[in-house]
């Protein structure tokens, strides 16, 4: 027997398996345990028994003695007791919530429980609690009333999910907290990705204005942000809504950058930007959509406007049909300078950003007339035009608010996307008219939550979607219109992270598949696009080969970043235009002072008198000039007077001097010299610049200013 004791001591002491239930023993073995266990989880459904058993025949019994032996004495405390209970019944009904559909069931319940007990009393107390038919009332009633009681015990404690949605969820209970009193929350629902969303509807002269208006105290009293709860209205019943708790961030980690599906695509694929708070992909469609809406992006300098550019044109550059400005005086070449060759147009200069958007209402028009010969209301992939992009940062700076108004309005039809990006887009930057033409918007950080209101719609900003959080969260945005399905304006967005290098290398892996613009905006924009400083590539560029069939794009390997501060330059035979940088200023300094000796060493040559015999020769420049006729009889030839074609001709050739050093802005006044010249006076000069503006060979831009779009001496 020792050696049995021994292996069931060492059996006892050996440590459980991982995993394993220990079920303890004890001294009344495995069936004591099992009703400990029984006994345990009925104990808390026991009270509703022993109250109903107990209760009711110990009063019945004490009022029916003290008052039951006498009539007049039971027949008072039976008034008495009927008078006390209606009055507790209606204590008990004003006292219990009823806020949701299961506190108005609880209410009733322990109402009716109330008033059963207090009637039998009242009988109990006359005639006794043990004689039929009390008796039998009490031992049904009892019953009933304590099952009933266990029933909603069971069903608050076994989680049911009716339950849950009958209590919204735990948000009736926050009701009341916040004052929603005339508001009734049911339907609540986890998406499993970060939000609950659940049913609002409002009763007794309440709007769902009036919910939105509690959306901060509704996210202090859940600590969430204060974007993290909002109220969106039911466009077809103003008494309903819905209310969206975001509890968890899923993006705080950032979201990465999407590759493109293929190189070559059309400008009307979707392009995958980000990701929505509750980790849906993040489309927008700008050429797709029903309509072409221009955008507003607004945000406070870190609140990842930048990136957004980036991801959004860097998919762009992969398309075909789709030619891309970008204009950016602010930063130059920081923020895409990496991409730049992707950019068929990149201005860094404000005049020649200038020069862009005066050319561009020319352009808008060549492009709607193409487009009614070719029987098209407005641009699509069918037509001969390319997709154009205009993307201007801080273009407050750059045009008055009537050229941007001209253009928002004219621009959309003909397949030109007019992007504006700011950081406040308040009436002293952006006009209201032109910002009425901006339809579509993606509002990151503000300062301060009005300023979101000058960027979102009325109806978003209403319903809580404001993202006044400055620079602390930078990507996250609310984004409108651009294909954005309506239910998703208030869903909190953030914007992909992107590498350097990994989007250089995508762009430069894409020429092939670029196309160049097309050539009726190309001749429209005139000089100003021909003369652009920087030429970006695509398919007709020298050295790049011609675009294989459209295939997927696999990601690439992990690419090493550029260091910072530098941006990889370009060095293949693509590139076959000059490049400003700093180096041709030095260059062109060194030119002008090499220029300047070769004048003082050509003029020192040219002797101080080359006539020293001349009849004028004693004549200094103090003297009065004699008569010529009379006192010297020198006789000058007037000039022959220059026919019409000659005095245009040297009109002409100024112009076009002008034109080929990359002069394209003039005044009226910087011609004179040339009508003088020509033997003309100011009228005939006038004239001239009115039929020349009628050719098209230049533009007036506004009163004395005048752009040439083409050399007057060639042929049209």
């Amino acid at each position: 027997m020792a050696p049995r004791k021994k292996t069931t001591a060492a059996a006892a002491t050996a440590p459980a398996a991982p995993g394993a239930q220990i079920v303890p023993v004890g001294k009344g073995g495995l069936v004591g345990h099992l009703v400990g266990h029984v006994v345990g989880k009925a104990l808390p459904y026991t009270g509703p028994w022993i109250g109903a058993g107990t209760l009711p025949p110990l009063a019945g019994w004490a009022t029916n003695s003290m008052w039951g032996e006498a009539a007049m004495s039971a027949g008072l405390a039976s008034a008495g007791l009927a008078v006390g209970g209606a009055a507790l019944t209606a204590v008990t009904w004003k006292a219990t919530p009823g806020g949701s559909k299961f506190a108005r069931f609880r209410r009733v319940q322990a109402t009716a429980s109330v008033a059963a007990g207090m009637g039998w009393l009242t009988c109990a107390t006359a005639a006794g609690p043990f004689g039929s038919p009390l008796l039998d009332l009490w031992l049904i009633g009892g019953g009933l009333f304590a099952a009933s009681w266990n029933l909603r015990q069971l069903m608050r404690n076994g989680a049911s999910g009716d339950l849950a949605e009958e209590n919204g969820g735990g948000l009736g209970a926050l009701a009341e907290a916040i004052g929603w009193e005339k508001v009734r929350v049911k339907d609540a629902k986890g998406t499993g990705k970060g939000t609950v969303k659940a049913a609002v509807e409002v009763t007794d002269g309440a709007t769902i204005e009036d919910v939105q208006a509690t959306t901060k105290k509704v996210a202090a009293a859940l600590h969430v942000p204060p974007s993290g709860v909002v109220v969106t209205p039911n466009t077809e019943n103003a008494a309903r809504g819905v209310v969206s708790l975001r509890v968890a961030d899923l993006l705080k980690d950032g979201v990465p950058f999407t590759m493109p599906d293929a190189l070559g695509m059309l400008p009307t694929h979707p392009i995958p930007v980000g990701l929505y708070a509750d980790g849906e992909v993040w489309w927008i469609d700008p050429f797709g959509a029903a309509i072409l809406q221009h955008l507003l992006v607004m945000g406070v300098t870190g609140a990842g406007k930048s990136e957004f550019c980036r991801t959004v044109l860097t998919h762009l550059m992969t398309r075909a049909k789709t030619s891309v400005f970008l204009v950016d005086v602010a930063k130059g070449r920081q923020t895409v300078g990496h991409i730049k060759d992707g950019l068929d147009w990149f201005i860094t200069d404000t005049a020649e950003a200038k020069r862009l958007v005066k050319s561009l209402p020319a352009a808008i028009k060549a492009r709607g007339d193409v487009l009614a010969d070719e029987g098209m209301d407005q641009w699509t992939p069918e037509s001969s035009l390319n997709a154009v992009v205009v993307w201007l940062e801080e273009a407050a700076d750059l045009a008055d608010f009537d050229e941007l108004e001209k253009i928002a309005r004219a621009a959309r039809s003909v397949g030109i996307w007019l992007v504006i990006s700011l950081q406040r887009a308040t009436w002293t930057n952006v006009s209201t008219d032109v910002r009425a033409n901006l339809q579509a918007t993606a509002c990151f950080g503000v300062d301060d939550a009005g300023d979101a209101g000058f960027c979102l719609p009325d109806r978003v900003t209403a319903a809580g979607a404001v993202p006044d959080w400055g620079s602390d969260r930078p990507g996250y945005a609310f984004a409108t219109g651009m294909g954005i399905p309506d239910a998703r304006w208030t869903t909190e967005v953030r914007s992909a992270l992107t590498e350097r290098q990994v989007l250089a290398d995508l762009v430069a892996a894409a020429a092939p598949y670029r196309d160049p613009l097309d050539d009726t905006t190309a001749t429209a924009l005139g000089q100003a696009y021909a003369q652009r400083t920087h030429r970006g590539t695509n398919r007709t560029t020298p050295g790049v080969q011609g675009a294989p069939p459209l295939a997927p794009v696999a990601a690439p390997a992990a690419l090493a970043p550029a260091p910072v501060g530098k941006v990889p330059a370009h060095s293949g035979p693509g590139r076959n235009h000059p490049v400003k940088d700093d180096d041709m200023y030095e260059l062109e300094e060194a030119a002008a002072v090499e220029l300047k000796d070769v004048a003082d060493e050509v003029l020192g040559a040219i002797p101080a008198d080359p006539e020293p015999d001349a009849d004028y020769a004693a004549l200094r420049l103090e003297d009065d000039v004699p008569d010529a006729q009379e006192d010297s009889g020198i006789v000058f030839d007037a000039p022959e007077r220059m026919s019409t074609q000659e005095a245009r001709h040297t009109l002409y050739v100024e112009l076009d001097g002008w034109l080929q050093r990359g002069r394209l802005e003039f005044e009226p006044a910087d011609l004179i010299p040339a009508a003088t010249a020509a033997g003309r006076k100011r009228p005939w000069l006038q004239g001239e610049l009115k039929r020349l503006a009628e050719l098209g060979v230049i533009r007036r831009d506004g009163h004395g200013e005048y752009t040439i779009v083409s050399s007057p001496l060639q042929p049209a």
